[in-house]
């Protein structure tokens, strides 16, 4: 069993190899192609960096183009085979498909319809588990076998622009929103597909969205918000959960959810008591990039207790993040501000998820936390 160093300073080689392939699990990336070849920075990621992880888009928000990743369902599964076939530990292959508004797959490209989590939470439980059913077998189906979804955000602003203007929440009975959110997950999970329920610890009340700027819900946030996770997690719903950008006062006076370990370690960990894994929204998103450093959200993130930081290279396009993002960590364990038994931690957790719904790894490294 090869033991990584647990004191500050240079990392041996094979030391800093096996960190580096740990801390490339924790990162999850957008790109810009719909098919790859050698010549792609995502393959020289997944094979040299040891990605942990893709999500598509439909379109190219920096480019302003309708063409991202996505192009027909013969092709997505080209693509997805490819990726997947130059992995050394399998790839969470992720897209963000609520249904409604929010969809990457949609009927213009060959895929069917589907609801808004609004029209779901307006009928039976029964029905939106059998929507969860229908969307995980078009993911599953397309090679895609993550899903961020369901929002388990309460309607508390129908105007909140983020959430209740897109049709994002399933009600404004916190209650509803679990027993939907539940349902949902169960669908997803019948076909092999794994949740991921978001934005802790609540988006709903936002009058701003986080994709544009600083989203303060110190004034209109209430628990009712965080009702859905109480009643969620200790069933196990979900294995993941996606943090919010959102500055929120009482729970902490200096840094959004997502960059606070109060919020995310103290809350989410430990009052709750969720053990799976915490995935950043997009670390891209100007609630982030316009207020911190790069490197600086990359360690507050992974201090606070993310396991998977998002960049959906989307808002801003940056084929070096992965290198960048590992060589950020790698040096802030040897410089002593994180552990190599925190970075283990993720890792674990990382792997704990993907056996779900892989049953084997040609690669896991042997580390001890």
């Amino acid at each position: 069993m090869l033991l990584l160093t647990v004191v500050p300073g240079p990392l041996l080689a094979a030391e800093q190899t096996l960190l580096r392939d740990m801390i490339g699990q924790m990162l999850l990336v957008g790109f810009r192609g719909t098919t790859v070849d050698g010549a792609s920075p995502i393959l020289r990621d997944i094979r040299e960096h040891n990605l942990g992880g893709v999500i598509l888009f439909d379109r190219d928000v920096q480019l302003q183009s309708p063409e991202r990743n996505i192009q027909s369902p013969e092709q997505v599964r080209v693509l997805t085979a490819s990726l997947q076939a130059n992995a050394r530990v399998p790839l969470f292959v992720a897209v963000d498909q609520e249904g409604g508004r929010v969809r990457r797959f949609r009927e213009d490209r060959g895929f069917a319809p589907g609801p808004s989590a609004k029209a779901m939470g307006q009928g039976s439980s029964d029905q939106t588990r059998l929507e969860g059913e229908r969307t995980g077998k078009l993911l599953a189906d397309l090679g895609v076998n993550l899903n961020f979804a369901p929002v388990a955000d309460v309607d508390i602003n129908p105007q909140s622009p983020a959430i209740g203007a897109l049709e994002r929440s399933f009600s404004a009975d916190p209650d509803l929103v679990a027993l939907h959110a539940h349902a949902f997950c169960r669908g997803l999970l019948a076909q092999g597909v794994l949740p991921c329920l978001k934005h802790f610890p609540g988006h709903g009340s936002a009058s701003a969205d986080s994709h544009r700027g600083l989203t303060d819900i110190s004034n209109t946030w209430s628990a009712a918000e965080l009702r859905p996770y109480e009643m969620l997690i200790p069933l196990k719903a979900s294995p993941l959960i996606m943090t919010g950008h959102l500055f929120l006062r009482q729970l902490d006076d200096a840094y959004p959810s997502t960059l606070s370990k109060a919020v995310l370690t103290g809350l989410l960990r430990q009052r709750l008591g969720f053990q799976g894994v915490i995935v950043s929204d997009d670390m891209q998103m100007r609630a982030i990039a316009d207020h911190y450093g790069q490197a600086e959200a990359i360690l507050l993130a992974v201090e606070a207790g993310v396991d998977v930081l998002v960049f959906g290279n989307n808002l801003d396009y940056d084929p070096e993040i992965v290198p960048k993002a590992i060589d950020i960590l790698v040096k802030a364990v040897e410089d002593g501000r994180l552990s190599v038994e925190r970075i283990a931690a993720s890792y674990q957790r990382i792997q704990a998820a993907k056996q779900q719904f892989y049953t084997s790894f040609a690669w896991a490294p042997q580390v001890r936390p």
